[in-house]
């Protein structure tokens, strides 16, 4: 700007590189005490200002962390934010929280959480790409980076974070639907198989009940369509 560089970063990139003085760190501290995000306008030889941003919680975060807990589902936060401002944020939602995260630090802890279970990754930006890509299921906000959509293998339509326990709790309606469907179709035909050896029925008993069997998986897996994300309940 006017021949200067001027650089908008975190405190540590501008006190690896410029430095800050001893009032700016007691500012940067009290900021972050507040739970705020603290980023630095510098030119090429000292910091210039401070800029203090805070990320308040969607207004459906706490109803969604609790819905999540209920489903035997564990919440934790990955962020790049500071380590104080996050960790307000969550002792507010009551959830675990890793902070100060570069995109390849969100990719390791991923990793690190996929050697204790299935992990189910929620982002909605460029950074979150990597990690959304290495979980076992990418999830991507509604009005995220085009890169997270691409990469994710589900997305929220809407702006909601309850839309994280609606997907949870309809993936596995539809599981144990496909189990109900495969052990009754199986079970079916092999009552046949061994009543058609025996003598006891004939051939075309046997392809009626094939015949029935498929219009009976396909009715009980039409009752998915009954389910109502709003609530979270399939009726």
């Amino acid at each position: 700007m006017d021949g200067r560089t001027l650089t908008v970063g975190s405190p540590r990139h501008v006190r690896e590189t410029v430095g800050l003085t001893s009032d700016a760190e007691g500012r940067i501290a009290a900021l972050e005490a507040e739970g705020r995000t603290v980023v630095v306008l510098a030119d090429e030889t000292r910091a210039l200002g401070l800029i203090a941003l805070r990320d308040e919680p969607r207004v459906d975060a706490r109803a969604a962390v609790t819905r999540l807990r209920a489903l035997g589902v564990r919440p934790v936060m990955l962020t790049g934010d500071n380590e104080r401002a996050a960790r307000a944020v969550a002792a507010d939602l009551g959830m675990d929280v890793h902070a100060g995260l570069l995109p390849q630090d969100k990719l390791a802890l991923v990793e690190k959480l996929a050697t204790h279970g299935r992990v189910v990754m929620v982002g909605d930006g460029i950074n979150d790409a990597p990690a959304l890509a290495r979980a076992d299921v990418g999830v991507a906000m509604g009005g995220g980076t085009d890169v997270a959509l691409e990469t994710a293998d589900a997305a929220l339509l809407h702006h909601r974070v309850e839309g994280v326990a609606d997907l949870v709790r309809l993936s596995r309606a539809t599981l144990g639907n496909i189990r109900q469907n495969v052990a009754f179709a199986v079970g079916l035909k092999l009552v046949f198989l061994v009543t058609t050896l025996l003598g006891i029925t004939g051939l075309w008993p046997a392809i009626l009940s094939d015949t029935g069997a498929t219009a009976l998986v396909t009715a009980n897996a039409l009752r998915l369509l009954r389910f109502r994300p709003d609530t979270g309940h399939d009726r």
